[in-house]
């Protein structure tokens, strides 16, 4: 029960974060309406990957610290209760646990980060001119042309025209209309932009060399992003492709992958001996300890990633060795705790 109150609150502070961009994404038109909640939801599984690990760790915190708090854990090692017998009924949550947050990891994530691409792909190609902030420079279309509008009106026409694109050998066209409307063509991977009493420039900055148009209705056309192929990132990529891949990148991204349930695991791990405190102490007297060790865990696996990316450590031992640092100081505290270390020397 503590596991779910902390990670649902955890996520749904970030969620909140996300619900406020993915509706400015909407209101912008960068994103369609029935596609916000889409887009929040897979979002919330990309975030389970990260707040999974930290949520068991301080779960188990909070749970063993108020046992400490109440004597309770004292009371069952008084009574021969070892370490075994306080890993043992934790197993049964973090096995089930570990299992989820790696298929998460290896699976679910690079689906959700695919799936989040296509939609926005989808949503930059049925871009239209409600997509335009009134008032503010925007880019427009694949041909990345500049177009400015001083207001929409409902029917969907932009009015106080401005338009600057770049054209072949250093030249440029200047556009400045009184309207303009975006019309369907025979194509289906191109649309029309077309301007009403207006003025066209055309030539290369810093020479003579200018053509002037005026005209009553002018068609620009452009065209529309290209679903065919999405550029996949290595975060969206299939493990099966990272696997067989020898890319440094796609090198540091499987062991990211793999990191997370095994991070999973020897935090839950770490949490038992970090939770330990003196009778009355107060459940929470280690959580920020706890806290640290987390954040410094976190930012050398992360330093790790970006040392295996450009090539300042080799693929191994890669990130492993952050987890061998983190092991050993679970047995170190194991050790001094239970006194290991006094039964050896001796």
């Amino acid at each position: 029960m503590t596991w779910l109150g902390v990670t649902m609150i955890l996520l749904m502070i970030l969620l909140t974060n996300q619900f406020a961009r993915v509706l400015g994404d909407v209101a912008k038109g960068k994103l369609p309406k029935d596609a916000a909640f889409d887009v929040i939801g897979l979002s919330a599984a990309q975030y389970l990957t990260v707040l999974v690990p930290i949520g068991l760790f301080l779960a188990v915190m909070l749970a063993l610290g108020r046992l400490y708090r109440d004597s309770e854990l004292p009371a069952m090692m008084a009574c021969r209760v070892g370490p075994s017998g306080i890993y043992r009924p934790l197993l049964w949550l973090l096995v089930p646990l570990s299992l989820g947050v790696a298929w998460l990891s290896m699976e679910g994530t690079p689906r959700a980060v695919t799936t989040i691409e296509r939609i926005s792909a989808e949503a930059r190609r049925e871009a239209d001119l409600n997509s335009i902030e009134p008032g503010r420079f925007t880019i427009f279309g694949p041909d990345r042309a500049v177009v400015y509008g001083e207001r929409i009106t409902p029917d969907g026409f932009m009015e106080g025209v401005f338009m600057e694109r770049r054209l072949d050998e250093g030249s440029i066209e200047v556009v400045i209309a009184k309207r303009g409307e975006q019309v369907e063509s025979e194509d289906p991977n191109t649309r029309m932009l077309v301007l009403y009493d207006g003025r066209r420039y055309e030539g290369v900055p810093g020479t003579p060399q200018f053509r002037v148009i005026e005209f009553a209705e002018h068609g620009i056309p452009y065209r529309l992003p290209s679903m065919r192929a999405i550029d996949l990132k290595p975060r969206a990529m299939r493990f099966r492709d990272l696997f067989e891949s020898s890319d440094l990148e796609h090198v540091a991204e499987r062991q990211w992958r793999m990191s997370v349930p095994i991070s999973t695991v020897l935090l839950a791990l770490l949490a038992v001996p970090l939770a330990r405190s003196r009778p009355r102490e107060g459940r929470y007297g280690r959580i920020a300890v706890g806290l640290l060790v987390f954040i410094i865990y976190l930012n050398l696996l992360s330093a790790a990633k970006a040392w295996v990316e450009e090539g300042a450590v080799p693929a191994m031992p890669g990130m492993w060795w952050v987890h061998g640092v983190i092991a050993l100081l679970i047995l170190v505290l194991l050790s001094l705790q239970n006194g290991w270390h006094r039964r050896l020397l001796s």
